[in-house]
């Protein structure tokens, strides 16, 4: 299959993981009224897809992508499916919780498991390094394309339809499309490992810590601000516009994320972590001013330009002081690491919607930029000795 089919393809499989978290919070907070359950019922995917997420990792590192992802991507369907079962019935909200938390088990997570894929489709060619931190950038930019359009669609369907059709959505593109990566030919069979493997493999490194960390707090910004998009929108009485606006962060990512493939070499990825954290801090403070959906518009897409760079920074960084054999444990560590922050972000943001509106969601959004800045300025001498590490390596 073509190198254009496969991006094409490996975008529409990341769409269901988009998609569900936003289409089950407006789902259960249609229902109940209560952003505080909606927030809940989101979190309960993005945890237990967080929890679960490395070990599929590990699996797929010790037996292939193929059996792990394809397994994975009907299951996942089917957990959509279920949702709406129980949401048909008289049940207590939280049966949708539980519902959504085994969905969340089994979505693949496509943009890491892809990610691992490049460095052995590359090894044959000159300029390696170049060539996948380019792919990095794609991938990057492939996840935030898909941060657009998933809400967005969810956007279309509870505007046309309900939050039902959005989740049934997902479940048609998880099964399709989902299954369609599982089996592609770029699928990474399992590594062998180095002799050293017993006693490298479990060391769960400070470098590796300070990553996942960057990324909690990347998704604690995305569960914080989508659950003040929800409400913004929804108490302005236009709550399908709440897709539309969330997408509105990923425009300028997008673009951000592919240029950075063109940055100079001498701008190292333990600075651009600094400075992007910077640029998170900076394009957020203005959420607290927000006060319209007219006004929320520029903010978002300028906040947006920080998030696509930033993400790209911590995974390539991973995937340079990671062993080839335990990559896709370490990326799907990561992503892990990003849903679990997204589960805090809308669980917090909820509960404090509940009581001051959207102005209170945001202000998670805003600590936690202020947290990135912490955590990537105090990492930055561990981070580059550990790089440099690897090269020696190499």
């Amino acid at each position: 299959m073509s190198g254009g089919g496969y991006v094409v393809g490996s975008f529409l499989a990341r769409l269901p993981l988009a998609m569900s978290q936003l289409g089950v919070l407006l789902l259960v907070s249609d229902l109940t009224g209560s952003y505080g359950a909606g927030g809940a019922s989101a979190g309960a995917i993005a945890v237990s897809n967080g929890l679960l997420a490395p070990s599929w990792g590990a699996l797929a590192d010790r037996i292939g992508q193929r059996p792990v992802l394809a397994a994975q991507s009907i299951g996942g369907a089917i957990g959509f499916l279920g949702i709406l079962a129980i949401a048909q019935t008289d049940l207590h909200w939280g049966w949708i919780a539980v519902v959504a938390a085994l969905t969340g088990v089994m979505l693949p997570q496509v943009g890491p498991m892809s990610r691992v894929r490049w460095r052995p489709l590359t090894k044959k060619q000159p300029s390696q390094e170049r060539l996948v931190q380019t792919a990095f950038s794609f991938e990057g930019a492939a996840d935030e394309g898909a941060f657009v359009i998933g809400p967005a669609l969810v956007g279309v369907a509870v505007s046309i339809a309900s939050p039902t059709a959005a989740i049934i959505g997902a479940a048609v593109l998880l099964a399709t499309f989902g299954t369609w990566f599982a089996l592609h030919p770029f699928a990474v069979p399992a590594h062998p490992r180095t002799a050293d493997a017993a006693t490298t493999g479990s060391r769960f490194s400070p470098e590796l810590i300070a990553l996942c960390a960057s990324q909690l707090i990347i998704g604690t910004t995305f569960g914080s601000i989508q659950t003040g998009t929800t409400v913004l929108a929804t108490d302005a009485g236009h709550p399908g516009w709440a897709g539309y606006l969330h997408a509105l962060l990923g425009v300028g990512s997008v673009i951000a994320g592919l240029a950075v493939a063109g940055l100079p070499d001498r701008f190292g990825l333990p600075d651009r972590l600094r400075w992007f954290a910077v640029g998170l801090a900076v394009f957020a403070l203005p959420l607290l001013l927000v006060d319209s959906l007219a006004a929320l518009i520029p903010v978002l897409l300028i906040f947006g330009i920080s998030i696509a760079p930033y993400m790209i920074t911590t995974f390539t960084m991973g995937e340079r002081i990671t062993p080839p054999w335990r990559l896709g444990t370490v990326m799907t560590q990561l992503a892990a690491a990003t849903v679990l922050g997204y589960a805090l972000g809308a669980a917090v943001a909820g509960q404090l919607a509940d009581r001051g509106g959207h102005t209170w969601a945001y202000a998670v959004t805003v600590a936690a930029t202020f947290l990135a800045v912490v955590v990537s300025w105090s990492s930055r001498n561990r981070l580059t000795r550990a790089q440099q590490g690897a090269a020696a390596q190499a």
